[in-house]
């Protein structure tokens, strides 16, 4: 069984209430994300957390950009509950705001500097009988391809979206993206291991195009308990024992 909640240097996640557990991908995702973020040249910069589901892409971008402003949407009661309490609890609340809300109903003048968004990972296959995880794993609510139709509105000229999928998906997506007319500018795949598949696929998102499109691998172990350079240098600010 689940933690019901995962400490990190900054901040706590309470997961109770979640269908969406803290994972490592998605602490991975979070924190190349705000990596991103704070290298870029926006100051001040306002973002978009689409699904925040705990507030976990929130609170990690804020940790690494505290200047920022954080919409954090999330459609399920419950779950956006707990992302206000950790975002309470970890004394964020003047930088994050969380908003119970579907995204396709969401609707503001101001648009975003840069959207991030862990959605679901699975379409069209065997869901089991929790409902609240079929909503969170499985696009019950918002499709993938409806996430890239929304989520360009919502951004200024020059702005990113920045999300995480899984590698099976990767053609599926190109064809989205190229319907869509969006263009893919920083792609970084993902294994557990040396020895391991591609599984993850960490996304920048822009609607101009770029030169070219920057191409990263990351492996997050080198054996069974020890976790690469890169991993660690990524996640240290983050991570209790790192």
């Amino acid at each position: 069984m689940a933690n019901s909640y995962f400490r990190f240097k900054q901040f706590t996640i309470h997961q109770d209430q979640c269908a969406m557990k803290v994972t490592t991908d998605a602490c991975l995702f979070g924190a190349w994300t705000a990596l991103q973020i704070r290298d870029s040249s926006v100051a001040g910069p306002s973002i978009l957390d689409i699904g925040t589901g705990t507030g976990l892409l929130s609170l990690m971008t804020e940790q690494m950009v505290p200047d920022c402003r954080i919409e954090a949407i999330e459609i399920e009661e419950a779950a956006a509950g707990q992302a206000k309490k950790n975002i309470q609890e970890a004394g964020k609340e003047k930088s994050i705001r969380v908003i119970r809300e579907d995204i396709r109903e969401y609707s503001q003048p101001e648009k975003f500097d840069f959207i991030i968004s862990n959605p679901p990972f699975y379409e069209k296959e065997l869901k089991g009988g929790n409902a609240l995880k079929n909503l969170a794993h499985h696009n019950e609510g918002l499709l993938l391809e409806e996430l890239l139709t929304l989520a360009p509105g919502q951004l200024r000229p020059g702005g990113k979206l920045f999300l995480l999928l899984p590698a099976k998906r990767e053609k599926e997506f190109m064809n989205l993206l190229q319907d869509k007319k969006l263009y893919l500018v920083h792609l970084c795949r993902v294994r557990p291991s040396e020895k391991a598949d591609w599984f993850r696929l960490l996304c920048t998102i822009s609607k101009e195009p770029g030169n070219s499109i920057r191409h990263e691998e990351l492996t997050i172990l080198e054996n069974e308990t020890t976790y690469t350079p890169a991993f660690i240098q990524l996640l240290q600010p983050y991570y209790l024992y790192l």
